[in-house]
């Protein structure tokens, strides 16, 4: 990486919800809901960036989801991303935490165990890595199938910047294609795959700012609400 990227702050950020530290996502679920409609559209950034610390990666993650959701519909999506969660934890070499979309609701971000994705400078799905994201596939995704998908790709500092780009993109599409031509996901269930190269906001970084160059080598994907959740959650009929 350039010695200019390795010049990056670090800026801790806290949401401050009364007792939020004990709260699952189906309590949050009814504080976020009041205020999501008025969330819609704007401020993706700042609502995952927050809680990932990847502000430019949240751009684009739930915010085309235009309708207005009420307290109750929150719980109910909170409830329902909770099961969801539980699920995806259980997979193996798997990593699941609860973060917000871009109106607010609750979401899942899961992180599969970084060692087991691709070697250095490839985008090939590694054995494990598909027996991972097939019980992802057939316990989370095929199960959840309300539940929009986006997945993000990253790189490492070694190479150029555009080498990286490129193979970020890659990888990002590996894991989608694998998904879908593999496990049978749905196609319209998957809604972004996208490569972020080797941003300095995203790489993987130690207590001294050190880049672990082999976690930086990896894929996130997200779930979030869906249009159809989010209308089944205002009619009350999220299961």
């Amino acid at each position: 990486m350039k010695a200019n990227k390795l010049m990056v702050g670090i800026m801790a950020v806290a949401l401050v919800f009364s007792g939020c530290g004990t709260m699952n996502n189906k309590q949050k679920g009814a504080i976020i809901g009041t205020t999501a409609g008025a969330a819609a559209g704007t401020g993706i950034g700042a609502l995952i960036g927050k809680l990932t610390g990847n502000t430019k990666l949240g751009a684009g993650i739930g915010a085309a989801a235009g309708a207005a959701v009420g307290a109750t519909a929150g719980t109910l999506i909170g409830k329902k991303m909770d099961k969801a969660k539980a699920a995806a934890a259980a997979v193996a070499n798997a990593e699941a935490e609860s973060i917000k979309d871009g109106k607010g609701l609750d979401a899942v971000k899961v992180t599969f165990d970084n060692g087991i994705l691709f070697a250095v400078g490839k985008y090939a799905l590694t054995p494990t890595a598909q027996s991972s994201l097939k019980q992802f596939a057939n316990n989370v995704l095929n199960v959840y199938t309300d539940c929009d998908v986006a997945i993000c790709g990253f790189a490492s500092s070694d190479g150029s910047d555009a080498t990286n780009l490129t193979l970020s993109q890659n990888r990002a599409s590996a894991v989608s294609n694998f998904l879908t031509g593999n496990c049978g996901v749905s196609n319209a269930q998957i809604k972004s795959s996208t490569g972020y190269g080797e941003d300095p906001q995203y790489l993987i970084v130690d207590a001294n700012g050190k880049e672990d160059v082999k976690a930086s080598r990896r894929v996130e994907v997200y779930l979030y609400a869906s249009d159809a959740m989010i209308a089944a959650a205002n009619a009350g009929t999220l299961k």
